[in-house]
Protein backbone atom coordinates (compact mmCIF):
# COMPACT_ATOMS: atom_id res chain seq x y z
CA UNK A 1 0.00 0.00 0.00
CA UNK A 2 1.37 3.72 -0.78
CA UNK A 3 2.31 5.76 1.97
CA UNK A 4 -0.15 8.15 2.93
CA UNK A 5 0.54 11.30 1.55
CA UNK A 6 1.06 14.67 4.72
CA UNK A 7 -0.97 17.79 5.11
CA UNK A 8 0.76 20.54 3.21
CA UNK A 9 -0.75 22.95 4.98
CA UNK A 10 0.19 21.39 8.63
CA UNK A 11 3.89 21.01 7.62
CA UNK A 12 4.44 25.11 6.25
CA UNK A 13 2.56 26.03 10.07
CA UNK A 14 4.85 23.56 12.19
CA UNK A 15 8.07 25.06 9.98
CA UNK A 16 6.85 28.78 10.69
CA UNK A 17 6.53 27.73 14.48
CA UNK A 18 9.82 26.15 14.53
CA UNK A 19 11.57 28.82 13.02
CA UNK A 20 10.36 31.48 15.74
CA UNK A 21 10.94 28.97 18.02
CA UNK A 22 13.67 30.57 21.14
CA UNK A 23 15.88 27.57 20.29
CA UNK A 24 14.97 26.66 16.67
CA UNK A 25 16.13 23.04 16.25
CA UNK A 26 18.05 22.80 12.58
CA UNK A 27 17.09 18.78 11.97
CA UNK A 28 13.06 19.09 12.87
CA UNK A 29 13.36 22.36 10.30
CA UNK A 30 15.44 20.57 7.63
CA UNK A 31 13.27 17.52 7.90
CA UNK A 32 9.85 19.79 7.87
CA UNK A 33 11.71 21.31 4.23
CA UNK A 34 12.05 17.65 2.90
CA UNK A 35 8.26 16.88 3.75
CA UNK A 36 7.54 19.85 1.53
CA UNK A 37 9.43 18.34 -1.57
CA UNK A 38 8.37 14.55 -0.26
CA UNK A 39 4.71 14.20 0.01
CA UNK A 40 5.30 10.70 1.22
CA UNK A 41 7.51 12.07 4.11
CA UNK A 42 5.19 11.92 7.01
CA UNK A 43 5.74 12.09 10.56
CA UNK A 44 6.50 8.78 11.05
CA UNK A 45 9.19 9.34 7.94
CA UNK A 46 10.28 12.53 10.34
CA UNK A 47 10.49 10.50 13.62
CA UNK A 48 12.93 7.90 11.86
CA UNK A 49 15.19 10.03 10.74
CA UNK A 50 15.86 11.83 13.80
CA UNK A 51 16.16 8.25 15.57
CA UNK A 52 18.45 7.70 13.20
CA UNK A 53 20.50 10.92 14.29
CA UNK A 54 20.64 9.37 17.83
CA UNK A 55 21.57 6.33 17.00
CA UNK A 56 24.80 7.99 14.90
CA UNK A 57 25.08 10.02 18.29
CA UNK A 58 24.84 6.58 19.99
CA UNK A 59 28.32 5.21 18.45
CA UNK A 60 30.57 7.90 19.41
CA UNK A 61 32.83 7.09 21.94
CA UNK A 62 32.22 8.05 25.84
CA UNK A 63 34.45 10.89 27.21
CA UNK A 64 36.09 13.05 24.21
CA UNK A 65 37.73 16.48 24.88
CA UNK A 66 38.63 18.85 22.54
CA UNK A 67 38.05 19.98 19.47
CA UNK A 68 40.64 17.49 17.37
CA UNK A 69 38.91 15.04 19.67
CA UNK A 70 35.40 15.21 18.65
CA UNK A 71 36.37 16.06 14.82
CA UNK A 72 38.48 12.95 14.80
CA UNK A 73 35.77 10.72 16.36
CA UNK A 74 33.06 12.22 13.76
CA UNK A 75 35.46 11.63 10.88
CA UNK A 76 35.95 8.22 12.06
CA UNK A 77 32.32 7.46 12.27
CA UNK A 78 30.64 9.31 9.27
CA UNK A 79 33.37 9.40 6.95
CA UNK A 80 35.00 6.22 7.15
CA UNK A 81 32.38 3.81 9.12
CA UNK A 82 29.40 5.02 7.79
CA UNK A 83 30.81 6.23 4.84
CA UNK A 84 28.61 9.70 4.65
CA UNK A 85 30.63 12.10 1.72
CA UNK A 86 29.55 14.11 -1.34
CA UNK A 87 30.74 13.91 -4.96
CA UNK A 88 30.49 16.34 -8.25
CA UNK A 89 27.31 14.19 -9.09
CA UNK A 90 25.47 15.50 -5.83
CA UNK A 91 24.62 18.99 -6.78
CA UNK A 92 22.70 17.78 -9.54
CA UNK A 93 19.97 15.72 -7.32
CA UNK A 94 17.65 17.84 -5.26
CA UNK A 95 17.64 14.71 -2.67
CA UNK A 96 21.06 16.01 -1.64
CA UNK A 97 19.04 19.04 -0.20
CA UNK A 98 16.68 17.10 1.87
CA UNK A 99 17.70 15.50 5.53
CA UNK A 100 16.14 11.78 5.08
CA UNK A 101 17.36 11.33 2.01
CA UNK A 102 21.11 12.74 2.56
CA UNK A 103 20.85 9.71 6.35
CA UNK A 104 19.73 7.29 3.41
CA UNK A 105 21.79 7.74 0.45
CA UNK A 106 24.87 8.99 2.72
CA UNK A 107 25.11 11.56 0.00
CA UNK A 108 24.87 15.18 -0.24
CA UNK A 109 25.85 19.11 -0.19
CA UNK A 110 27.99 20.42 1.29
CA UNK A 111 25.40 21.31 3.74
CA UNK A 112 23.48 18.73 4.17
CA UNK A 113 26.56 16.60 5.23
CA UNK A 114 27.41 19.43 7.39
CA UNK A 115 23.83 19.63 9.16
CA UNK A 116 24.08 15.72 9.53
CA UNK A 117 27.76 16.09 11.73
CA UNK A 118 26.12 19.27 13.47
CA UNK A 119 23.09 16.88 14.75
CA UNK A 120 24.88 13.95 15.60
CA UNK A 121 27.84 15.38 17.53
CA UNK A 122 25.18 18.03 18.89
CA UNK A 123 23.18 14.99 20.47
CA UNK A 124 26.24 13.60 21.83
CA UNK A 125 27.44 16.43 23.92
CA UNK A 126 29.98 17.71 21.41
CA UNK A 127 30.84 21.60 20.86
CA UNK A 128 30.21 21.60 17.63
CA UNK A 129 28.99 24.59 14.82
CA UNK A 130 28.30 25.16 11.10
CA UNK A 131 30.99 27.50 9.19
CA UNK A 132 29.23 29.29 6.15
CA UNK A 133 32.10 29.42 3.81
CA UNK A 134 31.15 31.36 0.89
CA UNK A 135 30.51 28.47 -2.03
CA UNK A 136 31.50 25.04 0.64
CA UNK A 137 29.52 24.63 4.27
CA UNK A 138 32.35 22.99 6.42
CA UNK A 139 31.72 22.44 10.42
CA UNK A 140 33.67 23.67 13.28
CA UNK A 141 34.55 21.83 16.94
CA UNK A 142 35.47 23.62 19.81
CA UNK A 143 36.06 27.27 20.65
CA UNK A 144 35.38 29.05 17.43
CA UNK A 145 38.90 30.64 17.81
CA UNK A 146 40.74 27.48 17.83
CA UNK A 147 39.64 27.16 14.65
CA UNK A 148 39.53 23.48 14.49
CA UNK A 149 37.35 22.87 11.27
CA UNK A 150 36.27 19.56 9.27
CA UNK A 151 35.31 18.91 5.68
CA UNK A 152 32.49 16.25 5.76
CA UNK A 153 31.69 16.59 2.15
CA UNK A 154 35.46 14.86 2.22
CA UNK A 155 34.07 12.65 4.71
CA UNK A 156 35.52 14.50 7.55
CA UNK A 157 38.70 15.08 6.38
CA UNK A 158 40.64 18.30 8.70
CA UNK A 159 41.09 21.48 7.03
CA UNK A 160 43.87 23.48 8.03
CA UNK A 161 43.74 27.33 7.95
CA UNK A 162 45.28 27.47 4.71
CA UNK A 163 42.39 24.75 3.16
CA UNK A 164 39.88 27.01 4.15
CA UNK A 165 41.46 30.34 2.57
CA UNK A 166 41.96 28.26 -0.50
CA UNK A 167 38.22 27.34 -0.45
CA UNK A 168 37.03 30.91 -0.25
CA UNK A 169 39.57 31.68 -2.92
CA UNK A 170 38.09 29.06 -5.11
CA UNK A 171 34.71 30.28 -4.75
CA UNK A 172 34.98 33.95 -4.85
CA UNK A 173 38.41 34.87 -5.79
CA UNK A 174 38.43 36.83 -2.45
CA UNK A 175 40.87 35.98 0.94
CA UNK A 176 39.34 34.79 3.86
CA UNK A 177 37.71 36.83 5.95
CA UNK A 178 37.39 36.64 10.41
CA UNK A 179 33.67 36.49 9.53
CA UNK A 180 33.37 34.30 7.38
CA UNK A 181 34.31 31.71 10.38
CA UNK A 182 32.10 32.96 12.40
CA UNK A 183 29.17 30.10 13.98
CA UNK A 184 26.30 30.11 11.61
CA UNK A 185 22.93 30.20 13.15
CA UNK A 186 20.17 27.31 12.37
CA UNK A 187 18.02 29.74 10.31
CA UNK A 188 20.87 31.36 8.61
CA UNK A 189 21.94 27.48 7.83
CA UNK A 190 18.11 26.73 6.35
CA UNK A 191 17.96 29.75 4.55
CA UNK A 192 21.08 28.98 2.48
CA UNK A 193 19.68 25.40 1.72
CA UNK A 194 16.56 26.89 0.54
CA UNK A 195 18.48 29.23 -1.64
CA UNK A 196 20.56 25.86 -2.78
CA UNK A 197 17.26 24.36 -4.02
CA UNK A 198 16.24 27.66 -5.88
CA UNK A 199 19.35 27.72 -7.64
CA UNK A 200 18.72 23.89 -8.39
CA UNK A 201 15.23 24.58 -9.62
CA UNK A 202 16.43 27.88 -11.67
CA UNK A 203 18.52 25.54 -13.93
CA UNK A 204 15.43 23.91 -14.79
CA UNK A 205 12.76 25.60 -15.83
CA UNK A 206 11.00 22.66 -15.81
CA UNK A 207 10.69 23.12 -12.13
CA UNK A 208 8.54 25.86 -11.07
CA UNK A 209 7.09 23.94 -8.84
CA UNK A 210 10.24 23.16 -6.29
CA UNK A 211 11.53 26.67 -6.68
CA UNK A 212 7.46 28.03 -5.85
CA UNK A 213 7.94 25.97 -2.29
CA UNK A 214 11.36 27.10 -1.92
CA UNK A 215 10.51 30.68 -2.09
CA UNK A 216 7.44 29.97 -0.25
CA UNK A 217 9.19 28.77 2.86
CA UNK A 218 11.74 30.83 2.80
CA UNK A 219 9.26 33.97 3.22
CA UNK A 220 8.10 31.68 6.41
CA UNK A 221 11.63 32.69 8.29
CA UNK A 222 11.62 35.18 10.96
CA UNK A 223 14.53 36.95 8.51
CA UNK A 224 14.53 36.97 4.53
CA UNK A 225 15.31 39.19 1.33
CA UNK A 226 12.40 41.53 0.89
CA UNK A 227 13.03 40.70 -3.16
CA UNK A 228 11.74 37.02 -2.49
CA UNK A 229 8.43 38.50 -2.59
CA UNK A 230 8.92 39.62 -5.89
CA UNK A 231 11.09 36.48 -7.09
CA UNK A 232 7.52 34.48 -6.17
CA UNK A 233 5.31 36.56 -7.60
CA UNK A 234 7.29 35.90 -11.26
CA UNK A 235 7.06 31.99 -10.20
CA UNK A 236 3.75 32.30 -9.93
CA UNK A 237 3.34 34.06 -13.63
CA UNK A 238 5.70 31.99 -15.03
CA UNK A 239 3.27 28.61 -13.63
CA UNK A 240 0.52 30.28 -15.41
CA UNK A 241 -1.57 32.20 -12.72
CA UNK A 242 -1.07 35.34 -13.95
CA UNK A 243 -3.38 37.49 -11.81
CA UNK A 244 -2.43 36.58 -8.50
CA UNK A 245 1.28 36.66 -9.80
CA UNK A 246 0.48 40.44 -10.79
CA UNK A 247 -1.21 40.86 -7.60
CA UNK A 248 1.62 40.23 -5.72
CA UNK A 249 3.97 42.09 -8.16
CA UNK A 250 2.25 45.09 -7.24
CA UNK A 251 1.91 44.99 -3.85
CA UNK A 252 5.86 44.78 -4.02
CA UNK A 253 5.79 47.78 -5.88
CA UNK A 254 4.11 49.79 -3.36
CA UNK A 255 6.71 48.26 -0.19
CA UNK A 256 9.73 49.22 -2.36
CA UNK A 257 8.36 52.44 -4.20
CA UNK A 258 9.23 55.34 -1.03
CA UNK A 259 12.98 53.60 -1.59
CA UNK A 260 13.58 52.56 -4.78
CA UNK A 261 10.64 54.48 -7.22
CA UNK A 262 12.58 53.40 -10.78
CA UNK A 263 12.58 49.76 -9.69
CA UNK A 264 8.50 50.09 -8.04
CA UNK A 265 7.78 51.22 -11.40
CA UNK A 266 9.82 48.21 -13.45
CA UNK A 267 7.70 45.95 -11.52
CA UNK A 268 4.35 47.74 -11.78
CA UNK A 269 5.25 47.53 -15.66
CA UNK A 270 6.20 43.87 -15.06
CA UNK A 271 2.36 43.15 -13.63
CA UNK A 272 0.85 44.95 -16.09
CA UNK A 273 2.44 42.31 -18.67
CA UNK A 274 1.42 39.46 -16.77
CA UNK A 275 -2.01 40.96 -16.79
CA UNK A 276 -2.37 41.22 -20.52
CA UNK A 277 -1.50 38.09 -20.75
CA UNK A 278 -4.73 37.06 -20.12
CA UNK A 279 -6.02 39.11 -23.18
Amino acid sequence: MAPERHDGQEIRRRFAEEARAERPDLALLCLLLGAEADPALDANGIDAAQIELDRLAGLLPYGLRGGRAWASALAELLGERYGFEGSSADYQRLESSLLHEVLRRRRGLPILLSVVWIEVARRAGAPVYGVALPGHFVVGFGDPKERVLADPFAGGRPLTGQDAELLVAGATGEPLEPSMLVPARPLETVLRILNNIRAWAAARPERTDVALWAVDLSLLLPSHPARLRYERAQLLVRSGEFLRGAAEMEEYADVVADVEPAAAEAVRRSARAARARLN
